[in-house]
């Protein structure tokens, strides 16, 4: 992805192995947009910090830190043990889960963990590239976008989901616009997707969370393109709060949903999203801004980091197999 550092562009990459030191770098995704910091994670239990503490987020990016944290883990010679530490971080994203086990079935068969854990990534990233080629067909000159959350190159170590199709499009000359949802409580939308926006030139504006249904109403959104954390067998997908309604208010107003996500997030043991585990996190997210009291002192609050939406309110899955349909998921499944 491209960050300007003053005057300076450069392209960087949210998750690396830096294999001279044997340590996983980050963008650490706290600081921004203000700041661009790095964090080092010097063994598997600094991986899993970065996981849970949020350094790193995103579905595919979590899968990417997870396989790099197992190399460490190998290195230090505690591979089952690191992979149930990993595991544990976050219970909501599929990738995680996926990405250790492709480390664990990788050690067992006796192939080098390093090569592994960069096979990992490296199809990631083509999945999202692939991703953007098919989502871009979909968009129109002059679409007015809305998204949820962050699901760019921060959220995918490298392109993109959601935002995948809009870096495509604007490539071949399409005009986008984006309508960025602040994502409350710790606003991913205002901070990252603004923020990975800007540093690709892409028009867009943040808008508060309960916007979206004015902006929608008045018809001034022509698409929503979420990505996803989970997606049952059934369609049914885990993305971060606030996305359910963002899926109920487009389909009251006849707005096409789309949801990006690399076959990867697809879990086939699930077959409704009844059964997806959602992460409750601390209510001081919600409490405070960047450290800044903002609700009452005396009240409690409720921090459910993601919420389920049906099936029945998604017009399709892009992924890098194509634009599907919740009908077509099982097939794509079972073709894997």
């Amino acid at each position: 992805m491209k960050v300007r550092i003053g005057n300076t562009q450069m392209d960087m990459r949210s998750v690396w192995y830096d294999k001279e030191k044997g340590q996983v770098g980050f963008i650490d995704q706290r600081a921004l947009p203000f700041e661009i910091e790095t964090y080092m994670a010097l063994d598997y239990r600094d991986v899993a910090f970065a996981i849970k503490e949020m350094v790193v987020r995103g579905a595919p990016a979590i899968g990417a830190a997870a396989v790099y944290g197992m190399i460490l883990a190998h290195r230090q010679g505690e591979t089952e043990h690191g992979a149930h530490v990993l595991k544990s971080t976050r219970p909501t994203a599929h990738d995680l889960f996926h990405a250790v086990d492709h480390m664990l079935e990788a050690i067992r068969s006796g192939k080098e963990p390093i090569a592994a854990a960069e096979e990992y990534v490296e199809r990631t990233i083509r999945a999202c590239e692939d991703i953007g080629k098919h989502g871009a067909e979909l968009i129109r000159n002059g679409h007015r976008i809305l998204t949820h959350c962050n699901a760019g190159a921060l959220a995918t170590v490298d392109f993109g989901t959601a935002l995948a199709p809009m870096r495509v499009a604007e490539s071949q000359g399409k005009r986008v616009f984006v309508w960025v949802d602040e994502t409350r409580p710790r606003l991913q939308g205002a901070s990252l997707t603004a923020w990975e926006l800007y540093n690709e030139g892409i028009e867009h504006a943040v808008i508060a969370d309960n916007a979206a249904g004015h902006f929608m109403r008045k018809g001034e959104i022509d698409m929503v393109i979420v990505g996803a954390d989970r997606i049952a067998a059934n369609g049914d997908f885990a993305n971060k709060i606030g996305t359910y309604e963002k899926a109920v208010l487009a389909k009251e107003n006849g707005i096409p949903f789309y949801v990006a996500a690399p076959m990867s997030t697809f879990d086939r043991t699930i077959q409704s999203g009844n059964e997806i585990v959602i992460e409750e996190r601390s209510p001081d997210e919600v409490r405070y801004a960047r450290e800044c009291l903002i609700a009452n002192p005396e009240s409690p609050a409720r921090n459910p980091a993601f919420d389920v939406t049906p099936a029945r309110y998604v017009t399709g899955y892009i992924t890098e197999k194509g634009v599907i349909s919740a009908d077509e998921i099982g097939d794509y499944l079972s073709g894997e």
